[in-house]
């Protein structure tokens, strides 16, 4: 905030316009951003591959803008952000799931990935940690997902790290552009809003190889227009601190996290599932609740309903490929999630076990 005050303030004592930043950001942020990656294993990344966007969102659709043809194969393994459905169509693609299950903890294995992928598969997309899952996928994990990905050359790997700083495990979360990239086509997606708490900034970064970034930074250029330079001012600090933002922000979310975790168990019928590593969401398995005389997709957006109508809202496990699951944040003041938690236990508790 006060770095994105001080730009403010400057430019009124010196009765001046704001200063317009070039469309892929200002350089100072693009190279405190490559900086950062190459602390995190990236070690050959330069600024030239980091663009700094109006939100993940705009920093996705414009890479995939430049990715994908009409009628090309995307394959992403689900539970997955709901949103990468409609990115993909709105760039041409077709998007295919490849479901994972809670019960080995979305485990995305290299027999499960290879057999899924076929000689036309243009981008395999994983969020990591996984939003709504909170499944973080360890190093030793994505090694073995890309020594299957490195058999298929024609292959784009995209990662959503928007959540890598929300991390309870004891590793911390791997970056993709810390791994070889042989065909040079690894791409990460990333942002402030989540790990470093600058959520209403529209502030979003994408790293892509050095024979993309050109593409990238002119699709940036002539569909919209560059971050406000306030906006980026307060991203450069928040990247300069991200260490400790990210650590206060885990600190301060691990009461509500014991909470969410603790009022699921005694729900009825409950039992011992994935405990989310990462982000600020619990996804939990809500399908021994649901109508069985409905369709699964039209079961679990019942269930969604009676808990809104309680005042409890949640994102439908539907919307991410998994009907009868629930996207539950904590990220709320606690009495707010107690008051929650009520909420669940008396909409729930009655309804038979299935």
């Amino acid at each position: 905030m006060e770095a994105a005050l001080a730009v403010l303030a400057d430019a009124q004592h010196e009765a001046k316009p704001l200063e317009v930043s070039p469309a892929a950001g200002l350089p100072e942020l693009r190279e405190a951003l490559a900086q950062r990656y190459r602390q995190r294993g990236a070690a050959s990344l330069s600024a030239a591959q980091v663009m700094v966007t109006s939100g993940a969102k705009t920093g996705l659709y414009a890479i995939l803008s430049e990715l994908l043809a009409p009628g090309d194969d995307v394959l992403m393994p689900t539970p997955n952000w709901f949103g990468f459905w409609e990115l993909v169509r709105r760039t041409g693609g077709t998007l295919r799931t490849l479901p994972l299950a809670a019960a080995d903890d979305y485990a995305l294995t290299p027999e499960v990935l290879r057999a899924a992928l076929t000689s036309d598969t243009k981008l395999l997309i994983i969020s990591n940690p996984n939003n709504p899952t909170g499944r973080v996928y360890s190093r030793a994990e994505w090694e073995a997902v890309l020594a299957v990905t490195a058999e298929f050359p024609q292959l784009w790997v995209l990662s959503d790290e928007i959540y890598e700083g929300i991390n309870f495990g004891p590793e911390s979360v791997p970056t993709l552009l810390s791994f070889p990239d042989p065909h040079q086509r690894h791409v990460v997606v990333s942002g402030f809003s989540k790990s470093l708490a600058l959520a209403g900034w529209g502030v979003g970064c994408a790293v892509v190889p050095p024979a993309l970034a050109p593409a990238v930074a002119a699709r940036l250029f002539g569909t919209g227009l560059a971050v406000p330079v306030p906006a980026q001012a307060a991203a450069l600090a928040a990247t300069r601190q991200a260490d400790a933002i990210a650590g206060a922000l885990c600190a301060q979310l691990a009461g509500n996290r014991c909470l969410l975790l603790d009022s699921l168990a005694a729900l009825p019928g409950a039992v011992a599932g994935p405990i989310p590593g990462g982000t600020y969401y619990v996804f939990a398995d809500f399908t021994r609740f649901l109508d069985p005389q409905l369709p699964a997709d039209a079961a679990s957006a019942q269930l969604v309903q009676r808990l809104a109508a309680a005042g409890l809202v949640v994102v439908d496990g539907a919307t991410c490929g998994a009907p009868g699951f629930a996207r539950l944040s904590y990220a709320l003041p606690t009495a707010d999630l107690a008051r929650a938690a009520a909420i669940m236990q008396q909409v729930l508790a009655p309804v038979a076990v299935r």
